[in-house]
């Protein structure tokens, strides 16, 4: 690429946990070999970013979601209703400036529904943009919340919102493992083009470390939520440590509230073999040097157990109508790929069984696409280029991402 690159501004925002901002994050870093990134930040600002070339980070005024499904402002200094009007106010000047080729926002209008205020209001700025409007994206995981008391309503509204201002939908999934219409039925049919990326895995490196294995690394992405499966597993490190020989590695997240950080401590404290970590910058490299891992569900993590070849046990997460982990790990276990064990029946007792059992899982090849960060890339560029045919195309569509 020459140094004329169109300009891209993806919005992503994040509440229980960094699984949307890891996944923009990767996505945001591979959209620089063909475009200049702005990074729109709605939720607090994670640890250990590593930006450069032609991502630009602006972290908004940060909101989050609290256990009753209400934003809460996680900067002391606004309200939820001055963080919103500033948040929409920014976002509508800085599109101005910009000026952006592309707008992808992230899981927007298929959830976020509270943030409406301010991102209705930018996509109609994108339809009347002038001399010519910018190419509008929405990028999606592999599988949707399915579980609300008005899913049928909320999917139509969606649908609706989409046809109206969308000019694709990028869903990051493999269309073998999860498909769109799994998990939204919408009343009308959506009108607007679907792409199957394969899924977004991690930039670094491919394959599983070829040094020394040994022990269980446990952890919950952010950790916001984590707090139920790391008191099971000092559990079970207590009934299998000493026992079994296998010593645990903890990773508790940069968002495990901080009492329940230092309570782990505590509870951990001349437990021999036992490592605690706060954070770490990412994940994949201390999985490929443990032989077993035992997480939750999400997105990000699931990418990282695949490439990492370590064997996988996963608890998803699940509360209310937030059902997505347990439908990913549901999928992932009939394949063979992971051993699953629902939080309903997790006690300490139960987790040390699974992990012993987990010593003779021998998962299946996934066989999933995973190159969902750069085939996003290419779509975007080729979309693109059929608009402003000066944009030469990276190259003609594979078969597979029109689906």
């Amino acid at each position: 690429m020459n140094e004329h690159k169109p300009t891209l501004l993806l919005y992503c925002q994040h509440s229980l946990g960094m699984g949307h901002w890891v996944r923009a994050m990767t996505l945001a870093r591979a959209l620089t070999r063909d475009f200049r990134v702005t990074f729109l930040n709605g939720g607090r600002a994670p640890g250990h970013q590593s930006l450069g070339g032609d991502l630009t980070m602006i972290d908004l005024p940060p909101l989050g979601m609290g256990e009753d499904n209400q934003l809460y402002s996680q900067d002391p200094r606004y309200s939820v209703d001055e963080s919103l009007a500033l948040r929409r106010q920014y976002i509508l000047d800085l599109h101005a400036e910009l000026r952006p080729d592309v707008i992808l926002i992230e899981l927007f209008p298929f959830g976020r529904k509270k943030l409406a205020g301010e991102l209705l209001p930018l996509l109609r700025a994108a339809r009347r943009a002038a001399p010519s409007r910018p190419l509008v994206l929405c990028s999606l995981r592999d599988i949707m919340v399915n579980a609300r008391k008005d899913q049928t309503r909320h999917d139509e509204r969606a649908r609706w919102i989409t046809d109206r201002y969308f000019d694709g939908l990028m869903i990051h999934s493999d269309p073998r493992f999860a498909r769109l219409e799994d998990t939204f039925r919408p009343r009308h049919a959506l009108r607007t083009p679907v792409h199957y990326t394969g899924f977004v895995a991690p930039a670094h490196g491919q394959g599983a470390s070829s040094g020394q294995r040994e022990g269980v690394l446990v952890s919950a992405g952010g950790g916001m939520v984590g707090g139920p499966l790391f008191r099971a597993a000092l559990e079970a490190h207590r009934l299998n440590g000493l026992a079994e020989g296998l010593p645990m590695t903890l990773v508790a997240g940069p968002f495990l509230p901080e009492e329940e950080w230092q309570a782990l401590q505590d509870e951990a404290r001349g437990l021999p073999g036992l490592t605690l970590l706060r954070s770490v910058p990412a994940m994949k490299p201390l999985l490929e040097s443990h032989c077993l891992s035992v997480s939750q569900c999400g997105y990000n993590t699931v990418m990282d157990i695949l490439e990492s070849g370590a064997k996988p046990l996963v608890v998803p997460f699940v509360r209310g109508h937030e059902d997505e982990q347990n439908r990913r790990a549901v999928k992932l276990e009939q394949l063979g790929l992971v051993r699953a064990l629902h939080p309903e029946r997790m006690d300490g007792h139960r987790l040390a069984e699974e992990i012993r059992q987990l010593r003779d899982f021998i998962p299946n090849p996934s066989g999933l696409d995973l190159s969902g960060a750069q085939t996003t890339t290419r779509v975007i560029r080729n979309l693109l280029a059929a608009r402003q045919p000066a944009l030469a195309p990276v190259q003609s569509l594979e078969a597979s991402d029109a689906l």
